[in-house]
């Protein structure tokens, strides 16, 4: 070493001690031998030495040399000013202690360099030494507050034994800063970890964060990590790994028994097989879950970890093992929530959301709704599970069948969906894959789909509107031909949004005076007398539009409002005729229209009873109508609710007769006392005369009273008078009325 001035730039020297009775500083001239500065040890305390002479270099080098401190090696820095001296400091995060020269280039150039390091770099572990070559000068206390001094020593005081008393006491009071500073900043680091990897959903990107937070914590780069899980228990999967990092990048997915790598493999089976962690060769931390599926991560760590370091590791691995077992429940919720639990493939929701994020595609795609035609009646006849094996059958055609750019789904029962390039989702290629049978448990299938389609690119909805237009025309297809292919068109959306609009508006009429009742009279065709009428019900919009009932009814049917609408009307009818037999129109009957809804519904007979209760008029005048395609779809049922209704004292007639495809088998077995020939009959009394013929002559031989609906004529009522038929009812005699407007035309009547 040289004792003159000082280098152009800072030396590094290393020394040890293994003890030495001499504790005086001792200048050794310099004999002319160059010591090649050593490379820092791992573990030596690292030490500076701020000085502007290059005498006091020397010697605390020569002080210091061999010198063990806590059993550490000692790295000496070396700077000559204060410019040096930070740029040291900055370079070097793990300088433990500064051995500072209160004045150097200037007066309080040390001070400077404090505050600096203070507050510029935020090294509050580091720990200072003051020293100054003026005897009797101590800085002020002030001083020693405010920047952190740890000690302060003339130049002539340090001995080595001061020296290394000073350094002692220095290096502990490090160590101990440091190992908080790191207990905090490991802490900080699972709580942010546990809070971002939270946001990680699925396990190969969950793992493969907690692999980059270890490494973080650590202080080491994510190069050499491996996470494997191990499989379900009793199932026979082998343990996978689903994470990787760096250069075993390419093992994600790959059976551990496939590794190839004998010792790390046998680290990972070590840790899974054991459940803990190991820390021996490498490191090898256990995640450990509920469902016995424990999680394995492989680090190439080849130093052992110190205390604080492995207690922070143990930390994490308990977050984290909560945070895998989170995100082992979200993929099953996941799983329930978009996945068919019997086929395995995408489910309603789903395939919603692919269309959702359908974007701008360069072929042309489709989506197709296929519904299996009578499967109700394979359930039925051959059981569910054989129905569930129809449908995994379905499902393997429909996925070996269509192109890997298909996504297939099932979003409902027996109805699954297609969405893909137009050139495979289409109704040939679709329909020809179910041109064989089917092979279902050991049996040849054969089966028809009926199929709805929508063309992507004729058509801006996405999303779930895509799917209802797909239904529209799957609809419409079922009304054309099972079996059949229909493409959704512009005319379709038309209507079906003309629907919606017209079942909302109903809707909100419901319970408003927008629905009302009316009343057309009935009359003996003989006399003309009012013999009764029939209760209809009319919608009036707040614009004063009508809407026809052939309009509006079947739709309250399909949005199940009949209930609602049909209690409203009868309740109506009862109230208008007990006022007209307490105004002394005592022989008149009320005829109201009943649904099939209504007559299904349990709690019909029971409401009729009480509407009759409730408004006290007599059950004899009380006529129910019914149309005989509603009995003839189910007419034991609806035969045992008209025999219930008779049993009331309520009479029962047949509307709509003679439109039907079973007129003689449902008229001879339901108990009706009235027949009615319908509107479209009576309007061809001028062309043919044989159906209207037929009808009064079965009514009557049936012991009915037989009435013609919808005459307008005097030639329509003579030819009903000339075939023996009993009554009648149309524009002839009354259109339907409002209550008032139906009183004034009954006492006109009545001296007719």
């Amino acid at each position: 070493m040289s004792d003159h001035a000082p280098p152009a730039s800072s030396t590094e020297t290393s020394s040890a001690a293994h003890g030495a009775d001499d504790d005086l500083l001792v200048l050794i001239e310099d004999d002319g031998d160059v010591i090649a500065p050593p490379s820092i040890t791992h573990n030596a305390w690292q030490i500076l030495v701020v000085d502007d002479d290059a005498d006091v270099h020397q010697a605390t080098d020569m002080a210091l040399r061999d010198l063990l401190i806590e059993g550490r090696p000692l790295y000496i820095h070396h700077a000559y000013s204060r410019q040096e001296a930070f740029a040291l400091v900055q370079a070097h995060d793990d300088i433990a202690v500064m051995l500072l020269d209160v004045v150097m280039e200037s007066e309080d150039a040390g001070l400077q360099l404090v505050g600096e390091v203070r507050h510029k770099l935020g090294r509050e572990a580091l720990r200072i030494v003051l020293r100054t070559g003026q005897p009797g000068y101590a800085p002020e206390l002030e001083t020693i507050r405010n920047y952190d001094i740890n000690d302060y020593r003339t130049k002539s005081e340090l001995t080595r034994v001061r020296l290394f008393t000073s350094l002692t006491t220095a290096l502990r009071a490090y160590r101990q800063m440091r190992t908080h500073e790191q207990t905090r900043r490991g802490l900080e680091m699972v709580v942010r970890a546990s809070t971002e990897l939270s946001k990680l959903h699925g396990m190969q990107l969950f793992a493969e964060g907690v692999v980059n937070q270890l490494c973080a914590l650590l202080g080491m780069r994510p190069e050499g990590l491996i996470c494997a899980q191990a499989g379900l228990e009793n199932s026979g999967d082998p343990a996978r790994v689903i994470a990787a990092a760096g250069h075993y990048g390419e093992l994600i997915q790959r059976p551990l028994d496939e590794l190839g790598i004998p010792s790390v493999q046998a680290a990972l089976e070590q840790c899974l097989r054991e459940r803990r962690s190991l820390f021996a060769q490498g490191m090898v931390l256990y995640f450990a879950t509920s469902d016995g599926r424990g999680l394995a991560a492989y680090i190439d760590h080849p130093d052992d970890l110190p205390p604080l370091d492995r207690h922070l590791v143990e930390v994490f691995c308990s977050s984290m093992s909560a945070g895998f077992e989170n995100v082992l429940l979200y993929g099953r919720l996941v799983d329930q929530a978009y996945v068919d639990p019997l086929l395995r493939i995408a489910n309603l929701n789903q395939f919603l959301q692919q269309l959702s994020r359908l974007t701008v595609a360069p072929t042309p795609l489709t989506v197709g709704v296929l519904d299996i035609d009578g499967f109700a009646s394979i359930n039925d006849m051959l059981g569910h599970e054989f129905g569930d094996n129809v449908l995994r059958a379905v499902s393997t055609r429909l996925h070996d069948g269509l192109g890997p750019h298909c996504h297939i789904a099932r979003i409902s029962a027996d109805v699954f969906a297609a969405l893909g390039p137009s050139h495979e989702v289409s109704g040939d290629t679709l329909q020809h894959l179910f041109s064989t049978p089917l092979q279902v448990s050991g049996q040849s299938v054969r089966i028809s789909i009926t199929i709805g389609l929508v063309r992507l690119d004729e058509h801006e909805e996405r999303g779930p509107d895509l799917l209802k237009d797909a239904h529209l025309a799957l609809k419409r297809a079922k009304l054309q031909q099972r079996g059949s292919t229909c493409y959704f068109s512009e005319e379709m959306g038309h209507a079906a949004r003309a629907r919606m609009q017209l079942l909302n508006s109903l809707r909100a009429a419901t319970g408003s005076p927008q629905l009302f009742a009316v009343y057309q009279p009935k009359v003996d065709l003989q006399t003309g007398q009012a013999i009764g009428v029939e209760a209809l019900l009319r919608w009036r919009q707040p614009d004063g539009t009508m809407v026809p009932p052939d309009k509006f009814i079947p739709v309250a049917e399909q949005a199940g409002l009949m209930m609602v609408l049909g209690t409203f009307v009868m309740h109506n009818a009862c109230t208008q005729l007990k006022r007209l037999h307490d105004m002394g129109f005592t022989e008149l009957t009320m005829a109201i229209n009943v649904s099939q809804v209504q007559l299904r519904e349990p709690d019909f007979i029971p409401l009729l009873a009480n509407t009759l209760a409730e408004t006290d008029v007599r059950p004899d005048a009380v006529e129910l109508e019914i149309t005989e395609s509603m009995a003839a779809e189910d007419i034991n049922l609806i035969r045992r609710r008209l025999e219930e209704i008779r049993a009331l004292g309520l009479t029962v007639a047949i509307d709509d007769f003679g439109t039907g495809f079973s007129s003689l088998s449902v008229l001879r077995h339901l108990p009706a006392a009235r027949l009615k020939i319908d509107r479209s009959f009576v309007a061809e009394l001028d062309r043919d005369v044989s159906i209207a013929r037929m009808v009064v002559n079965l009514g009557h031989s049936q012991g009915m009273k037989v009435i013609a609906e919808g005459v307008e004529t005097e030639a329509q009522r003579n030819t009903l008078l000339a075939l023996g038929c009993d009554e009648g009812q149309g524009w002839l005699y009354g259109k339907p009325m409002l209550p008032n407007d139906l009183v004034t035309w009954l006492q006109g009547n009545l001296h007719h």
